[in-house]
């Protein structure tokens, strides 16, 4: 028995967000006055916007909208109520702009929404190849410019919809899903590209970002997250191999951006197989966040959180852009959330270099003993890392100390909210061999989730920013 997820609109602020319409079919009224999403717009989005899926490019995730508080949030009653079809888990942030609601479900669905009325405006459904591979099924949000919606099928296609008809204007292969590269994350646009990012590390891919021309979906760079022999960072891998070939680097989650710099900052999966002494080394740039020049895609800086992931502790989300003071100076900041399980006061600087400010736990974590005070790397307990040949429990779990999840940041508490995963612990076994073939899973490890022996330490009200 299938089961469709419907989308809530509560008061009269509140909103959630087959084939293309045919060509004739008439704009509906809620579009026909539909503004363009112009780069200040993007910029500096008004306050009754919500332009791109974190509403700024900082990542903060605040509303300065104040219609609801603590005193009426009880009065607040379902006025529609509107069914996507899908059964599947929905991890799209849903736009608003101009009153109509845009929301992409799983299986390749694009919907625009009518925000007073939840009247369906246009549906766009791209079908999906028989025998795809995408192994995790969701599509987190859809981007916006000008008068069109981009949107990045399972499949590894990059699609820009007509913002009023939902049809389609240009479509961009961006990987062969053959070898199962996929897609889960929402594009990124900014200084006139639109940024993807591929899944599927644990099908031995090379990790990418790649940037298209918004108006013609040309590519304009591409920049891998397991660097070539030769390039920087190749040193950090076995030599004489062919192991970056297969080195996962997966991109999960969309960026966040500096203006300023014209810097975007990504978060970067761990690499494959999971067991590090499969693949000797720091192996940048997985389990980091990496910083790319958004002109031209090279990489100005990095941080690495875990060097050689063992853990499947992938930096899932990409660090929010906050500035803090610390010791009496103004840090231009990246905070960082990880899924290892300790948050990351981290410096951006204008060369596009990350400097590591101070960090701590915020969940349980039984494996680092605890972070070197100038460069933040992780002093590892062996007793707690995989490795071939052996079983070990390791806290927080595979899942991390926080999952895909955004955190959100407000300005007038200065408090960062975090959806933690608190107590939870993972068993890993290494699988006795493992040799790649694409489009086959390439883990190299099985795992079962554990409950915490030990007390958490933190909650997510602990963390301000001073």
């Amino acid at each position: 028995m299938h089961r469709t997820l419907p989308l809530f609109a509560l008061g009269a602020s509140l909103a959630f967000a087959q084939a293309p319409p045919a060509a004739q079919a008439p704009v509906p009224a809620a579009l026909r006055n539909y503004p363009n999403v112009t780069a200040d717009r993007l910029k500096n989005p008004d306050s009754n916007s919500w332009l791109m899926i974190r509403r700024t490019y900082d990542g903060q995730g605040f509303s300065p909208l104040n219609q609801i508080s603590t005193s009426n949030v009880t009065k607040l009653r379902p006025v529609w109520v509107f069914a996507t079809g899908e059964s599947r888990v929905h991890e799209s942030a849903p736009l608003v702009n101009g009153g109509v609601m845009f929301i992409s479900t799983p299986n390749n669905q694009v919907i625009a929404i009518d925000v007073k009325t939840g009247n369906q405006l246009w549906r766009y459904r791209r079908p999906r190849p028989q025998g795809a591979i995408v192994a995790h099924d969701t599509s987190r949000g859809v981007a916006l410019y000008e008068d069109m919606v981009y949107f990045a099928a399972g499949e590894a296609v990059l699609v820009a919809l007509n913002a009023k008809t939902g049809q389609e204007v240009w479509t961009s292969k961006v990987a062969e899903n053959d070898s199962a590269y996929y897609i889960s994350l929402a594009p990124l646009v900014a200084d006139g590209k639109v940024m993807v990012g591929a899944s599927g590390g644990e099908f031995g891919i090379r990790g990418f970002v790649a940037a298209f021309d918004a108006k013609t979906g040309k590519e304009a760079w591409r920049t891998y997250t397991i660097p070539a022999p030769g390039e920087p960072g190749s040193e950090t891998w076995p030599k004489g191999g062919d192991q970056w070939k297969t080195g996962g680097g997966s991109v999960w989650v969309t960026g966040n951006y500096d203006q300023a710099t014209n810097i975007a900052y990504w978060g970067v999966g761990n690499g494959g197989p999971w067991m590090g002494d499969k693949r000797p080394g720091d192996n940048l740039y997985t389990s980091s966040t990496i910083a790319l020049d958004v002109a031209t895609g090279k990489i100005k800086g990095h941080f690495q959180s875990p060097p050689n992931d063992s853990w499947d502790w992938d930096e899932v989300s990409p660090p929010i852009l906050v500035d803090y003071k610390r010791n009496g100076r103004d840090v231009k900041g990246l905070v960082n959330f990880a899924r290892d399980g300790y948050v990351r006061f981290l410096e951006r600087k204008n060369d596009g270099s990350i400097g590591f400010v101070d960090g701590k736990a915020f969940v349980f974590q039984n494996v680092f003993k605890g972070l070197d005070a100038k460069t933040g790397r992780p002093d590892v307990d062996p007793a707690h890392k995989p490795g071939s040949g052996k079983t070990v429990e390791f806290c927080p779990s595979l899942w991390g100390g926080k999952n895909w999840p955004p955190v959100a940041f407000s300005p007038k508490t200065r408090m960062i909210y975090i959806p933690a995963n608190e107590n939870l612990c993972t068993s890993i076994t290494a699988v006795p061999a493992i040799k790649y073939a694409a489009g086959q899973r390439y883990t190299g490890a099985q795992g079962t989730l554990n409950p915490a022996r030990t007390g958490g330490a933190g909650h997510p009200a602990d963390i301000e920013v001073e």
